[in-house]
């Protein structure tokens, strides 16, 4: 199987210089290619742009993109020729996952990568020969567990400089404590497991504030100004503090519970449709649900795991995971409900992981007392939920 082991490293300024150079002229190449393609009647397949390449960067108009490697600039071209099939793949309906948008134009002010293929980059022992660019010496966390076969040059909005290689894996494996574990992601607790563990998210309100308070200064700046520029990069610094914490996360928790449980169950959550709640959009949106479930899988997939979603329709919420017995919808303010069936009193998020993890290894709910077809009862509120504990005399 493939990943992907990213180093940072620092370049010189004749390297900063050269890269800069090596980015725009992949932004250009995939700017003209796109534009190409916008406006064609038939959409040219990869050979009629790399032709198209070849006999442009021999006008005056394009000359100077024999400066740079013609590696990346191939590469670009295979990428927006994938990111087309993709495209239509997925309205074709031939792609799985949700509908995958039109490849748009890259601007300057956005992170910048260029792909060097086999043909365009050596491996020196610890060191990194790219192609008109020369040595680079990447910060080795760990070793690369095979022989790279492409690496990208990564610069992202901080202007923080990183390689990353794409390499071949052996998958593993480990004996599992646990035969199964269902997981329940929520904002205040991000993740609830069937076990009855609960695990919070990083807090991120401190470089919230400091964003919020260098937006307000950025508003007022000159555009285009030198201030503009550094309160700019500052904000981008602080986002991506915030995204590496969130990523250190998701990595060290998605890989103690692979590791400790041979299946994962989670839900197929509908996030796109969940932020357009403007309450919840923010607090949506840092939590990064996608990203969590996108490592459980690739993760279970490295340690020989089995990883299954259910679908989003299934009533976690609804049913009592003891008894299932149904009481209907809850209002969100609800977190601990009793059971008018067997008496149980559940933590709201701990008994729809529970659930989660029944439905996931195929236990189905039978619905006691309850039709799967029958409209649920009306939204419980405080009050419900007081009435409910007060029948059973708890």
């Amino acid at each position: 199987m493939k990943a992907r082991y990213q180093y940072r490293f620092y370049p010189t300024d004749q390297q900063r210089l050269s890269l800069a150079q090596l980015f725009g002229c992949v932004r250009v190449v995939w700017n003209d290619a796109l534009a190409l393609c916008k406006s064609a009647d038939k959409l040219p397949n990869y050979n009629q742009l790399s032709a198209l390449l070849t006999s442009t960067k021999k006008t005056e108009k394009r000359v100077w993109l024999n400066d740079v490697s013609s590696v990346p600039l191939q590469q670009s071209l295979r990428h927006l020729a994938k990111a087309y099939k993709n495209f239509f793949d997925s309205h074709k309906g031939k792609r799985k996952g949700g509908k995958v948008g039109a490849p748009k134009f890259k601007k300057k002010t956005n992170s910048q990568s260029a792909e060097f293929a086999k043909s365009g980059f050596s491996l020196k022992g610890t060191q990194v020969y790219l192609a008109k660019i020369g040595v680079v010496s990447p910060i080795r966390s760990r070793e690369l567990p095979s022989e790279p076969s492409s690496v990208t040059v990564i610069k992202d909005c901080a202007n923080r400089y990183f390689l990353s290689f794409v390499v071949d894996v052996e998958p593993q494996y480990s004996e599992p404590i646990n035969p199964s574990m269902g997981i329940d992601l929520g904002i205040k607790t991000f993740a609830t497991f069937s076990d009855g563990t609960q695990v919070k998210s990083p807090e991120y309100s401190k470089s919230e504030r400091k964003i919020r308070k260098l937006q307000h200064r950025l508003a007022r700046q000159q555009k285009d100004s030198k201030r503009r520029y550094k309160t700019r990069i500052q904000i981008a610094k602080l986002h991506n503090q915030i995204a590496d914490i969130r990523k250190d996360f998701l990595h060290k928790l998605s890989t103690k519970i692979v590791k400790e449980n041979q299946v994962l169950v989670l839900e197929d959550l509908n996030v796109s449709g969940m932020v357009k709640n403007r309450r919840l959009a923010r607090a949506i949106s840092r939590q990064g649900w996608r990203e969590f479930r996108v490592l459980c899988q690739a993760k279970c997939d490295k340690f020989s795991r089995e990883f299954r979603v259910i679908s989003r329709w299934e009533p976690t919420s609804q049913v009592c995971s003891k008894c299932d017995y149904r009481w209907g919808k809850l209002d969100l303010k609800v977190r601990t409900i009793t059971c008018l069936n067997c008496g149980t009193t559940h933590d709201r998020d701990e008994n729809a992981a529970k659930n989660i993890n029944k439905v996931g290894i195929g236990h189905c709910h039978d619905y006691k007392w309850t039709q799967r077809g029958r409209k649920t009862i009306s939204v419980a509120d405080l009050k419900e939920a007081s009435r409910i504990t007060a029948l059973l005399g708890r």
